[in-house]
């Protein structure tokens, strides 16, 4: 059942709208159709006893020589009348509901007193009246009223009456009101559900805009009342999240620009020390401590976030950070061509590619690049032949500072910040970076970005 089930709320609500309306309907048919049933048995009943009545009086005030014509005249193929000593129908014959009611009419008609002189029995269509007489109340289709009035001088009036069974409940009109009921409910819930759940719809864009743009504009304040106290939660928390990473940034920003200054001053002081070997390792750690601080202010001002977004050539831009790492003496090779025009933030995604692609280059002997489109992201998938990297390490490479054994020797001036922006850059952008080890050896990595 789950899997007949649509998989969207709105698709759902309107299943069990049009399901529930199409139940309700059919149950109130189905009464309306056996009242409807019911009402024209004995409206017809009562039709058949005004005529019952009227032929009788006329026979019983007829002469014994008009009876016979009078009766042969009153027959037709929807009252048949004939005229007898007995009595067409046993005296004990079963009676039911309708029954009574005939029987109550037409003692209102035939007035006190004769209500013992006249009997009435429904039996099932095509009986003869000997039989109608012994099968008491046929079923509810297709039925013969059978009547035997007696007469004053003895003799029995017996009347046969076909009762016309009301329409089919499966109906071609029945059909039809199921078909336009079900059209209209089907419009108007569509309708209903789409305007109700399109508050869901807003939110979902806006909870992914968030993870790429923690300055995004705030949603309108408009709509019911639920849905206006969940737009302000959500301006709200959009509002703590974007004030957390300014007031974070502009710490990591001014501890990294206090530190400029002591470091110059030490490097001042550096220069005095008149022993040689000390005084170049205090310059070195001096240098590397100022590039790990002017990494961590560009890390600090996010221009991932500050960057406006521009519609560039992916593979372009892509040919552009290789052949610079190329020219920089990397081996590094791109395999894409064409043009696939994608709405990013250049600046920041050149940095994270040119991150990725350099470690892959210096760490894995050499780089091969490939640009793979898919049907909801883009993916740039970078492989290397290097040692790869341990699984239980692989997230943890993506932290601020850590960076591996192989890569800690003062040549590669690595500061451990390039998987950090990588990632910040393309989940910024609303993708996501995944490492895993190559069988045939080598690392990959694919930046996932989203259409």
């Amino acid at each position: 059942m789950r899997r007949l089930l649509p998989d969207t709320i709105g698709g759902r609500t309107l299943v069990a709208l049009v399901v529930g309306l199409l139940l309700s309907h059919l149950a109130s048919m189905a009464i309306y159709y056996g009242d409807r049933e019911i009402a024209l048995e004995l409206i017809g009943a009562e039709h058949i006893g005004e005529r019952i009545v009227t032929v009788s009086r006329l026979v019983e005030n007829a002469s014994p020589a008009e009876r016979a014509r009078l009766v042969a005249l009153a027959g037709n193929p929807k009252l048949g009348v004939t005229l007898g000593r007995q009595a067409a129908i046993e005296d004990d014959a079963a009676a039911g509901w309708r029954t009574e009611v005939l029987r109550r009419a037409l003692a209102a008609h035939f007035g006190a007193g004769r209500e013992p002189n006249f009997r009435i029995h429904y039996a099932t269509s095509g009986a003869s009246p000997e039989e109608g007489a012994k099968a008491g109340d046929g079923p509810s289709d297709g039925k013969t009223l059978l009547v035997a009035v007696r007469l004053t001088d003895g003799a029995w009036l017996n009347f046969v009456a076909p009762i016309e069974s009301s329409e089919s409940f499966w109906s071609l009109r029945f059909v039809l009101s199921i078909a336009v009921m079900i059209a209209a409910v089907v419009v108007l819930s569509a309708f209903v559900v789409h305007h109700l759940t399109a508050p869901l719809r807003t939110f979902a864009l806006a909870a992914r805009r968030l993870g790429r743009d923690v300055g995004a504009p705030p949603l309108p304040d408009r709509g019911p009342r639920e849905v206006r106290q969940a737009v302000r939660a959500f301006n709200d928390m959009q509002d703590r999240v974007r004030r957390f990473v300014e007031d974070r940034t502009q710490m990591v920003a001014a501890i990294s620009h206090d530190l400029q200054t002591p470091i110059t001053r030490m490097r001042l002081r550096a220069e005095f020390i008149e022993d040689a070997e000390q005084r170049d390792k205090l310059l070195a750690d001096l240098e590397g401590m100022e590039r790990m601080v002017a990494a961590t202010l560009s890390f600090a001002r996010d221009d991932a976030a500050a960057e406006a977004r521009e519609t560039v050539d992916l593979v372009a831009l892509v040919q552009r950070v290789c052949d610079d790492l190329t020219d920089a003496g990397l081996a590094v090779e791109f395999d894409g061509t064409g043009r696939l025009a994608y709405a990013c933030r250049p600046t920041a995604l050149r940095r994270a590619l040119a991150n990725l692609i350099e470690n892959a280059a210096k760490y894995g002997e050499r780089a091969r690049v490939a640009l793979l489109p898919a049907d909801d992201r883009l993916v740039v998938r970078i492989d290397d032949d290097g040692p790869g990297i341990p699984e239980e390490r692989q997230e943890a490479v993506f932290k601020p500072f850590v960076r591996l054994e192989e890569s800690r020797s003062r040549e590669t001036g690595g500061t451990g910040l390039g998987l950090t922006v990588a990632r910040s850059v393309v989940r910024a952008h609303g993708g996501d970076i995944a490492l895993r080890n190559r069988p045939e050896g080598g690392l990959r990595v694919e930046a996932r970005l989203p259409r």
